[in-house]
């Protein structure tokens, strides 16, 4: 069986640890998944609001989602899993984060090392002129969307939509940081968003020790993970670092 001090004892034996989280880990922050009863695509069809080619074709019904998502992710704050990861950074144990999420929320977590996969929703991109902006509040307001103070296009976050490549930098350190870890941290993800997915099996394929953190079992479960912890993230990572003695337990 899996305990929180075991899994303390691998990360403080082995060190160099890099996490792998998904948007498990900022359902406690009040930011529903894409995926399930309350996922965002139970709303909004996604090949109708999350494909470039319909941001291009129809930016402002695009923004009627982008607006939501948006005013979301600016209510929010870390959740305690996001806090746990900060605090193993601050101990040195962490050596990075590479997320799925476009929440910002690791940042605002303390996490430095930060490798945004699919990009990040706080900041808007002109396509024309590769401008970049802050989203904020006033961004949401703007009717019927913002636009690049510079050229006049359509402003887009700066995320990966459907029919986008992953940016090749994200890709390179994120590639970098898997090979070279010595814990895998899977944290909140499916394991079905590819080419996201693979990233993990970089780091068992280099002799990585796995550890998962999900509500239910993966792809990943059975295939790669060494050490499952079944539960909510934000209960298991502060309980973890509080073994680690970096956190206070209740």
């Amino acid at each position: 069986m899996e305990t929180y001090e075991k899994i303390a004892g691998i990360i403080k034996e082995k060190g160099h640890v890099v996490a792998f989280t998904g948007a498990g880990i900022s359902v406690d922050a009040g930011i529903p998944a894409f995926r399930g009863g309350q996922g965002l695509w139970e709303k909004y069809d996604p090949m109708e609001y999350a494909e470039i080619s319909a941001f291009h074709r129809d930016p402002k019904k695009v923004w009627t989602m982008l607006r939501e998502m948006g005013s979301v992710i600016l209510g929010a704050g870390p959740s305690p899993a996001h806090l746990a990861l900060g605090a193993l950074e601050e101990a040195g144990l962490l050596e990075a984060v590479i997320t799925q999420n476009v929440d910002g929320l690791h940042q605002s977590a303390g996490n430095t090392n930060v490798i945004e996969y699919h990009g990040n929703h706080l900041r808007l991109l002109c396509e024309h002129c590769s401008r970049t902006s802050p989203f904020t509040e006033e961004s949401t307001k703007i009717l019927p969307f913002p636009r690049c103070e510079r050229c006049g296009e359509p402003l887009k976050p700066d995320v990966v939509f459907f029919g986008e490549p992953i940016p090749t930098g994200a890709v390179i350190r994120a590639n970098h940081a898997a090979a070279a870890c010595k814990v895998m941290m899977i944290v909140g993800t499916s394991g079905v968003v590819y080419p996201a997915a693979e990233i993990p099996f970089m780091a068992a394929a280099n002799g990585a020790s796995v550890v998962e953190i999900n509500v239910s079992p993966t792809p990943f479960t059975s295939s790669i993970t060494n050490h499952y912890l079944e539960g909510r993230a934000s209960e298991i990572l502060p309980a973890i670092a509080g073994e680690l003695g970096l956190m206070k337990r209740d």
